[in-house]
């Protein structure tokens, strides 16, 4: 093999690792500054409204009623 196309390899690893690192790094500071744990507060009371809204409609008596007339 060529060596040219051995140290394109290599850099190209090395590279792509020292990327994932530098991401992760800003992502945990980010969270540790505290504004992504409020990002994820509001996410999470987001999704629990989202939650309680399909529980409701599960468990509404005109959808389970519609679902068996389907499965006929």
């Amino acid at each position: 093999m060529d060596m040219g196309v051995v140290v394109i390899v290599v850099v190209a690893i090395v590279g792509g690792v020292f990327y994932d690192a530098m991401k992760m790094r800003y992502k945990y500071q980010h969270l540790a500054s505290g504004k992504g744990y409020e990002d994820l507060q509001q996410e999470l009371k987001q999704v629990k409204a989202r939650l309680a809204t399909l529980e409701s409609i599960v468990t509404d008596k005109k959808y389970q009623l519609n679902e068996e007339i389907n499965r006929l």
